[in-house]
């Protein structure tokens, strides 16, 4: 005689097994659950498109950050960047207003803005007058591992050994990328310059889990308006002291490239990424910043003719491998005994 068990797979147990048991006699109903499940995450393909087009965005800024640097003093560049981004939102200006703000909410937007745009942005804009683009792309990958432990602290997320193993393969990925990356670009003083940046990088990881908790309550557009206000109000003394210190020659390549900051870079790749955050975890979101460097030297092969090497191709494979064993779904195997 057999006794069916209720399971999501159906396990036959002797019925003699069962009386063997001393711990149980005739007045109990035993029922031996093994229960095997698989827990799907569900994967956001919105919010994946969103991170990968942000990341193409932010890869884009290196290059028109060293263009236009040379003519125009960095604070200055960044100043303008802010000062276009926000006038983008004069015209929402009305809505935020009708928003109502906690201590709380007061504080996170503080150290939202305070994070980046303001520190983040002196240590890179400084950090590119020193380094290489390659060398600041190598910096940047150190930001997931950064996010996922401060988020894993700090917004008490799951951080699943999946999730580290995506972002070390992503990061061996980024710096094997970056070593071998070829660039024309001179770096004056690369200790100095990847010290600023890798200071960028862990303002950038605050500023994503500031993020993180204001986007449960704020809209992706008013944050990224919050920042560029916040922003242009922050580097406008900067820019005053290096226009009264700093030769500059202005051209209009150099606009060109502050307007490009402004209005794609800071408003469409904030925006895009500020919006991402609200669907997906920090610690997740953050491993796209591996891509980076990847989006970087495929930019700079498109637009100035440089040849990628078998090394720059396989890296950016690794590091797009990184980014997929992070992303991918989990499966847990559970057993439960019910009597």
């Amino acid at each position: 005689m057999f006794l069916i068990l209720k399971s999501s797979i159906k396990v036959f147990y002797p019925l003699s097994h069962i009386l063997a048991n001393k711990r149980y006699n005739f007045t109990h109903i035993l029922i031996y659950h093994k229960e095997f499940s698989l827990k799907y995450e569900k994967i956001d393909l919105l919010g994946i498109v969103l991170l990968l087009t942000a990341m193409l965005t932010w890869a884009s800024s290196f290059i028109a950050l060293k263009s236009a640097i040379g003519p125009i003093g960095p604070m200055t560049v960044v100043f303008g960047r802010m000062v276009i981004s926000s006038l983008c939102f004069l015209f929402f200006i009305k809505s935020f207003m009708k928003l109502h703000f906690t201590k709380t909410d007061i504080k996170y937007i503080l150290l939202m803005t305070a994070f980046e745009p303001c520190l983040y942005f002196i240590f890179e804009a400084k950090a590119m007058q020193y380094t290489t683009a390659s060398q600041a792309g190598m910096i940047t990958s150190m930001m997931p591992l950064m996010t996922a432990f401060a988020a894993s602290f700090v917004l008490k997320e799951y951080l699943s050994k999946r999730v580290v193993a995506g972002s070390l393969l992503a990061v061996i990925g980024a710096v094997w990328l970056s070593l071998s990356a070829q660039s024309s670009e001179n770096a004056i003083n690369p200790l100095l310059g990847n010290t600023l940046e890798f200071l960028a990088m862990i303002c950038g990881a605050w500023y994503a889990i500031a993020i993180r908790y204001l986007s449960k309550r704020f809209s992706a557009l008013f944050l990224t308006a919050a920042q560029g206000f916040v922003g242009a109000i922050f580097f406008f003394p900067l820019a005053i002291w290096e226009y009264n210190t700093l030769e500059m020659h202005v051209t209009i390549e150099s606009l060109w490239w502050v307007a490009y900051l402004g209005v794609v870079v800071t408003l469409g790749g904030y925006g895009m990424f500020n919006l991402a955050l609200s669907r997906i975890e920090a610690s997740r979101a953050s491993v796209f910043v591996n891509l980076i460097p990847v989006f970087t030297v495929i930019l700079a092969y498109l637009f100035l003719g440089e040849v990628l090497k078998p090394t720059e191709i396989i890296a950016s494979g690794v590091i797009l491998c990184g980014v997929a064993i992070s992303q991918m779904p989990s499966f847990k195997r559970k057993i439960k005994i019910i009597l």
